[in-house]
């Protein structure tokens, strides 16, 4: 009889998403979308875009409006983001350089030059492979390994030996180690860009995140769930973001946040005022309007997408 294969909990993620013959996303089944597996802030509608270009106005004008410009969307899917960016024709679209890439474990990512412009990384952080970390209440740590073969699937712990001294103190508990989203985000900065820009589900810290539980997703067709070895390849495997094993940001607040900050209510209303003059013989651009209403509920609910952490690293602070 053969030995099982095992793979540390990161390479299981990497296989269950990424490999060419039966990943989540490498074989197609991974899709954003109303009709597809999750629904990001992009899909809601383009009222998300509408408010990143202004944030992405704010920061041309603080830059002292340069004629090269580049914004990024990382991670892009099936590039949502970048239609809606697009649609909303900031004043920057004039010389920006707008450009979707999707990023691979594994593969440097290949974002081009981007010193002294935008990065932004839209629930990307959440599917970069993870490893998961056991401490036991009498201070053991141990590492979750998946072993498999034609029998199954079982989970295999073994004696953490490299348990990073930011762990030292947390209590029992199962905890991610975002090890690959660290040094994803580190490699960006190293680009020097202007912004970072971050936006995932999460906490700030590692030790909320275990005493809050449930930061081990999994998503198919809208359906959440939480058995990672559950039919692999068959669906999405995520975990909560711990903004603090990330290079420290220059700001950290929930999407709600920075959302009104850049005018989600003024935008709103705005739309509401548009239908009220149009409702009666409405046309496409009243439409678009009368939909920020609903749009905004979502992209600003507490216990969904408006809880949302946005972690933003600016050069300039």
């Amino acid at each position: 009889m053969s030995e099982p294969e095992v793979l540390r909990f990161d390479g299981w993620v990497d296989r269950c998403l990424y490999d060419p013959l039966i990943g989540f996303y490498a074989t197609g089944r991974g899709r954003a979308g109303r009709r597809g597996d999750f629904l990001t802030s992009p899909e809601v509608g383009p009222l998300f875009g509408a408010l990143l270009a202004r944030a992405l106005d704010e920061w041309w004008d603080a830059l002292g409006q340069p004629a090269r410009f580049p914004v990024v969307d990382a991670g892009a899917g099936p590039g949502t983001l970048l239609k809606a960016l697009a649609l909303a024709s900031p004043r920057c679209a004039e010389v920006w350089q707008l450009r979707a890439v999707d990023v691979a474990p594994g593969m440097q990512p290949d974002l081009g030059d981007v010193e002294g412009g935008v990065v932004i990384a839209n629930e990307l952080l959440d599917n970069l492979p993870f490893r998961v970390l056991d401490h036991a209440h009498d201070n053991a740590w141990s590492e979750v390994f998946v072993a498999f073969d034609e029998g199954g699937v079982r989970e295999v712990l073994r004696p953490a030996s490299d348990v990073p001294d930011r762990f030292l103190g947390l209590p029992a508990g199962r905890l991610p180690w975002l090890e690959a989203a660290g040094r994803w985000v580190g490699e960006v900065l190293e680009r020097q860009p202007a912004r970072l820009w971050v936006f995932d589900y999460g906490r700030p810290s590692t030790g909320e995140l275990m005493a809050r539980g449930g930061w081990l997703r999994t998503y198919r067709r809208h359906e959440r769930g939480s058995e990672p070895y559950r039919q692999p390849g068959q669906w999405d495997l995520t975990t909560d973001v711990a903004f603090d094993q990330l290079p420290a940001p220059s700001e950290l607040a929930t999407q709600a946040e920075v959302l009104r900050r850049y005018g989600i209510d003024q935008l709103v209303d705005e739309g509401r005022a548009h239908w009220q003059r149009h409702a009666a013989h409405p046309d496409l651009t009243a439409m678009r309007m009368r939909s920020r209403v609903r749009e905004a509920e979502a992209l600003l609910d507490p216990d969904g997408l408006g809880g949302w952490m946005v972690a933003t690293w600016a050069s300039d602070k």
